[in-house]
């Protein structure tokens, strides 16, 4: 039987990502760590024993999703809720509601509000009762910090999830969903999408499911209306740059030119070669990669390869995402510019990328070591007596505000993990470490000499 035509069925307006919205955790693609088999929130639905919680993360990784399934799966009354647009009295109305859904139904209300940050402290402040005495189930979804947005009386009634921006597989299989999907996608109409179109709506969603669904819409509206209603249609790379008026990077089945691109970006700055860094940059912003992509590329460059031979270079490409977020392009291009040129003539180190890996390896081999005792903090009387901060020295008490004391545990004395170089800034903080090495390794001969016995020390040694 031929596929119907084209045309998504004019009865259902909602848009393409609402409509696929999952409405089942089994249904839900990504976030695995957060709702897979196993964790708090998988459990809470299947044993329907919802609990007030804050979905942090980015837009359209699965909040408001994650939200109405559980509702959904635990039969509950379920209320959205928009911190932009209500107020105390709107909070009011739906406790009103929630009691009669309790005395009446004998249903759980499920209280979503979104972008939960943007409330005042009056506003928080009146869930906090009734979330305590389990009236209402609030889930709260931010993409800002709750630590800094969310009142600590109502956090410390939430627990926190975090969600991360979607990974480009999930990406792929929300879209090749939508294109399969005959009851709310396009499976029933003779689409075909190119591989390479698919991947270019993947890459310029940077982890959004909805800007991805939302993309692909409007490409596949455009393809329709150039090939006529009841036509099959094969839309390409071309119809989704159009229709997106993004261009696409060059692409090969596995992304080669991309991270060959990047590559180069990379290697032209640690090289301390400006005009390939620039080059190569203004290749990748052309080819249509996303801006903000490269500026964390260049946060990281400035942390491996950087360091603290220069320590301004953080600040440099940390400067440079802001301004970039704040003008977009392509006045915000100017700024990757001025932060690649800047990495690219710096000092380079590479001491603490190494410092980093080294730790990390002897932390995995040695295992959990114990603090040392002197530098345990003691609160209470009970650890006092056991020798926590025992003959601790408070460093600002002494000359320079420095003392020979041993911070690392017992098995890795005297372990060294960082070596600056003689490059930039890390020939001064290379002197500094030097200095109190020396400070050090002269105290610890004279204290080796002071415990031999008399006939073992040399001659006029002191006692």
């Amino acid at each position: 039987m031929p596929p119907d035509n084209i045309h998504p069925p004019t009865i259902d307006s909602r848009p393409l990502a609402e409509r696929l919205r999952p409405r089942t955790l089994d249904e839900f693609i990504g976030q695995q760590t957060a709702v897979g088999q196993g964790t708090a929130i998988d459990h809470a639905v299947r044993h329907d024993h919802i609990f007030s919680m804050i979905l942090w993360g980015p837009p359209g990784c699965g909040k408001t999703t994650l939200a109405r399934i559980m509702a959904r799966e635990t039969d509950a009354h379920f209320v959205q809720f928009s911190a932009v647009l209500s107020g105390v009295k709107d909070i009011r109305a739906v406790i009103k509601i929630a009691e009669e859904q309790q005395q009446t139904n004998q249903k759980k209300t499920v209280l979503f509000v979104d972008e939960i940050h943007r409330f005042n402290k009056s506003q928080q402040d009146a869930f906090l009762h009734h979330v305590e005495s389990g009236l209402i189930t609030l889930v709260g979804a931010t993409t800002e910090n709750p630590s800094f947005e969310v009142i600590p009386a109502l956090l410390s009634r939430c627990r926190v999830i975090v969600l991360a921006l979607l990974t480009e597989e999930d990406i792929d299989a929300i879209l090749r969903r939508a294109l399969t999907d005959k009851e709310n996608g396009y499976g029933r109409y003779a689409l075909t999408v190119a591989d390479d179109a698919l991947a270019h709506l993947v890459q310029i969603a940077g982890g959004d499911a909805r800007t991805a669904l939302n993309g692909l819409e409007l490409a596949v509206s455009l393809a329709v209306a150039d090939a006529g209603r009841d036509q099959p249609v094969e839309m390409n790379l071309a119809d989704v740059t159009r229709a997106l008026q993004k261009k696409a990077m060059l692409y090969d089945k596995g992304g080669e030119q991309h991270y060959n691109l990047i590559s180069a970006l990379h290697k032209s700055l640690r090289g301390s070669d400006p005009d390939a860094a620039l080059y190569w940059l203004a290749r990748m912003l052309a080819g249509g990669d996303d801006p903000l992509y490269i500026a964390r590329r260049m946060v990281r460059f400035a942390a491996e390869d950087i360091g603290n031979a220069d320590p301004n270079a953080m600040t440099v490409a940390l400067n440079a995402v802001s301004a970039y977020r704040f003008l977009g392009s392509p006045e915000g291009d100017l700024a990757l510019s001025q932060a690649a040129v800047y990495l690219a003539t710096a000092p380079k180190s590479n001491r603490i990328y190494t410092a980093h890996k080294d730790t990390a390896r002897v932390v995995k081999q040695a295992g959990p070591l114990p603090v040392p005792l002197h530098i345990r903090n003691a609160p209470t009387r009970l650890m006092k007596n056991l020798g926590y901060g025992k003959n601790y020295r408070y460093a600002h008490d002494y000359k320079d505000g420095y003392t020979i004391q041993d911070y690392l545990p017992e098995a890795l004395a005297n372990r060294r993990f960082y070596h600056p170089t003689d490059r930039g800034y890390e020939k001064i903080i290379k002197q500094r470490l030097d200095g109190w090495h020396r400070i050090k390794t002269r105290q610890r001969a004279k204290n080796t000499a002071a415990k031999k016995p008399a006939a073992d020390r040399p001659p006029n040694a002191p006692e």
